[in-house]
């Protein structure tokens, strides 16, 4: 894959600190592809059968172009020069960026989705959390906002955003129950937020979003819902009925609607997570 992005690497190591956990069948995370560097010396890393057979062996130098070991290739270092220094670098996926280098919950498959086919441009995000639909857009091209309540959540964003010096994002601490939207937009989106918002708040807020769309936008939304068969067992002060959604959206042109199973990172007593129907929606605002 050529659109992998390195969100770690390690310290150099020579012959007396390489980690002997690397020295035995290793293997990264789901995800996340490892590429080891040799700087001085030889190594020697075969890569194994699941049964720790070896399938290969790759004999790396300073001349060697870095392999790129797949997501939970099972390999080891089977021998390495007295002079050898190395060091390995983690990849993974743009989307998985943020996630992987600041533990942020992974970017919303939704909104990965979306940006497939919505060109850049100038985004709201609504609720932004710490960021993850954030970051991710910005890395797509985008310009955006985010907008939450939670200061330790945009403080905690702002710090990524200064560290990894990005442009084109900008945050407001807001609450969404009394938000004014007075820009227009290409993209608006609002995931797993407004289960948390006040029920007379809704109506408006939509209408909102709805006007602040630029002809030919975006809205994407999505929220959970309380149905016969999959009763919300939290205590959120909204939640979407059957096609409540989808019914303010008459005379957009919808790209998705569902109302499928999903499961809330929260888990239940028992340690699973709570499970329950989310309304998701994907409309273009007619041009």
């Amino acid at each position: 894959m050529t659109d992998l992005i390195c969100y770690q690497t390690l310290p150099l190591w020579n012959s007396a600190t390489l980690p002997l956990v690397w020295q035995q069948p290793w293997r990264t995370k789901p995800g996340s592809w490892a590429q080891p560097k040799l700087y001085k010396g030889t190594l020697d890393l075969a890569l194994l059968t699941e049964q720790g057979e070896v399938v290969e062996t790759l004999t790396l130098t300073a001349a060697s172009k870095p392999p790129r070991l797949a997501p939970q290739q099972l390999h080891r270092v089977l021998a390495f020069s007295p002079d050898v220094e190395c060091q390995l670098a983690l990849y993974c996926k743009p989307e998985d960026y943020y996630h992987r280098r600041y533990q942020l919950t992974p970017t919303h498959s939704e909104v990965v989705e979306a940006a497939k086919i919505i060109p850049p441009g100038r985004v709201l995000d609504l609720g932004c959390g710490n960021g993850r639909n954030v970051l991710y857009l910005q890395q797509k091209g985008f310009q955006v906002e985010g907008w939450d309540r939670n200061s330790d959540s945009l403080n905690n964003l702002q710090q990524i955003i200064d560290t990894e010096e990005l442009e084109g994002i900008r945050l407001k601490q807001c609450d969404l129950n009394q938000v004014t939207i007075e820009k227009q937009y290409d993209f608006m989106l609002s995931t797993v937020v407004m289960m948390f918002l006040q029920p007379e708040t809704i109506p408006g807020l939509i209408a909102q979003m709805q006007k602040s769309t630029a002809p030919g936008g975006h809205n994407l939304i999505v929220a959970a819902m309380s149905t016969p068969d999959y009763p919300c067992p939290m205590p959120f002060p909204f939640t979407f009925s059957r096609s409540e959604l989808l019914g303010y959206y008459d005379g957009w042109d919808i790209l998705k609607y569902n109302e499928n199973p999903g499961a809330l990172h929260k888990t239940d007593a028992q340690g699973n997570r709570i499970k329950l129907r989310f309304a998701t929606l994907l409309a273009r605002k007619p041009v």
